[in-house]
């Protein structure tokens, strides 16, 4: 077995010569008949149990050559990387050049190969580093949205629809004078200012009394998901037959009592402010890091071989179906919904994957020069934290090597942001988070004040 190694004209990029000899070659024929020797039938003989010889005469020795070539291939070829110390980051491009029974098996492979990477200046990168503050306003935000989770819907006959109301209607859609698919409900619930149909919709519902009819003009958005549709005007002719509105809690100490665990509203907004803190305090960690880890590839150049892209891809894919699984959709589902292909899918990847892929060679690279390493006591203690979290076997969790190569190549990534963090000269930028009431009523806040004053 002989393996010659050459350079293509493309960066990390290699043709491998793999020659394995005719006895090898032969031997692995001869395994390959004993394994697939039930699937052939030769007169005068019992299936399965005719001659090797016999049923290379009746259907030929080259029936044998492609499950031969996988039987023998790939494993030499796994072997050959392993001891020149090659890592290949792509699926080989094989062209077999000569194979035969009695003759060497010859042929070529072509793989990209893990890049090098020259990092630039990864320590005292001077970066952002956000802290979100918890006003009063955020407090007053998170109580609001819980009085609307706990409103009442009470029916409004003497009055038009306003912004914010819920109504019930029927209405049905045309384009150039004709009705389209999915255009026509009955009895169809609206929250009006919620922004869930086509921008223009809800606004000409404002205004309109119960039992009256209404063709409401709208124009379908460019990037509209279909095409059929995109940028087309359309008229909508819309019946409405309910007005409701929202009648929101009084915010005082009672409110609190039926929503949550505590007893008065400074023991509520108390618990919410320090929730937020909490999140804002990952947040800012989470951003900061993010800002770091983007400064220091922004240093380094890398020709990053589109097999490595390729499979992170794979891998957003696969990630993607997961969580359309717990939708109840599939892929094909997912995707004539957006009505695109599954190329067009992964062209949207493209970028985010090769920002991954570059992502986790520097950071892999930083580790192996400040020799960044989870020790075996972390990692452990790590798979321990996991059986007990998940209720699995300890002796399980810590003997599967897998997941143990998992949780050590996550620990050193964790141990090197850390490290890039440290060794960084940050900023802090105080910002507080702005919130759109636009589609609230402005209930809280006044049934909020008057409980203030009812108190003083």
């Amino acid at each position: 077995m002989s393996m010659k190694i050459e350079k293509t004209d493309k960066a990390n990029e290699l043709k491998l010569e793999f020659t394995i000899e005719a006895a090898k070659f032969d031997e692995a024929m001869k395994k390959v008949y004993a394994k697939t020797a039930k699937y052939f039938s030769i007169p005068g003989f019992r299936r399965g149990k005719a001659p090797m010889q016999m049923v290379e005469k009746q259907y030929g020795s080259s029936i044998f050559y492609e499950d031969t070539f996988n039987e023998i291939a790939p494993e030499i070829m796994e072997k050959e990387l392993a001891e020149n110390k090659i890592e290949a980051v792509s699926r080989p491009e094989i062209d077999i050049k000569q194979i035969g029974k009695g003759q060497d098996l010859i042929f070529t492979a072509v793989i990209q190969t893990k890049p090098e990477v020259k990092l630039g200046t990864y320590k005292g990168i001077a970066v952002e580093a956000p802290e979100y503050v918890v006003t009063e306003a955020d407090i007053d935000h998170e109580i609001s949205h819980m009085a609307e989770r706990n409103a009442r819907l009470v029916t409004v006959e003497d009055r038009p629809v306003e912004m914010g109301d819920k109504t019930t209607i029927d209405f049905e859609g045309f384009v150039e004078g004709k009705p389209f698919e999915g255009g026509k409900a009955e009895n169809y619930d609206l929250e009006i200012g919620s922004n869930t149909f086509i921008p223009g919709f809800e606004d000409q519902i404002v205004g309109m009394k119960i039992d009256e009819q209404k063709d409401i003009q709208v124009k379908f958005p460019e990037e509209y998901f279909s095409k059929e549709l995109a940028g087309k005007d359309a008229t909508f002719k819309v019946t409405l037959h309910k007005i409701q509105k929202k009648e929101l809690p009084t915010i005082d100490d009672e409110f609190a009592k039926d929503v949550s665990e505590f007893d008065s509203l400074k023991e509520l907004k108390a618990s919410i402010e320090e929730n937020k803190k909490k999140e804002n305090a990952e947040r800012s960690k989470y951003e900061t890091e993010e800002n770091v880890i983007k400064a220091v590839c922004e240093n380094v150049a890398i020709d990053i071989p589109s097999g490595m892209v390729e499979t992170e891809i794979d891998n957003m894919m696969k990630d993607m179906e997961g969580r359309l699984s717990y939708q109840g959709l599939n892929m094909q589902q997912y995707l004539s919904m957006l009505n695109q292909t599954e190329a067009d899918l992964r062209k949207n990847f493209e970028e985010q994957a090769k920002t991954s892929v570059k992502t986790n060679l520097v950071l892999e690279a930083v580790a192996k020069a400040e020799k960044i390493e989870a020790s075996e006591e972390d990692v452990t203690a790590r798979l321990k934290e996991m059986a007990e979290k998940y209720n699995r076997p300890e002796d399980e969790i810590l003997a599967n090597t897998n997941i143990r190569d998992y949780v050590t190549r996550g620990m050193s990534v964790e141990k090197t942001i850390d490290f890039l963090v440290k060794n960084a000269k940050t900023t802090v930028k105080k910002i507080e988070t702005k919130h759109d009431h636009e589609h609230h009523t402005g209930e809280t806040k006044k049934t909020e004040k008057k409980a203030k004053t009812e108190k003083k």
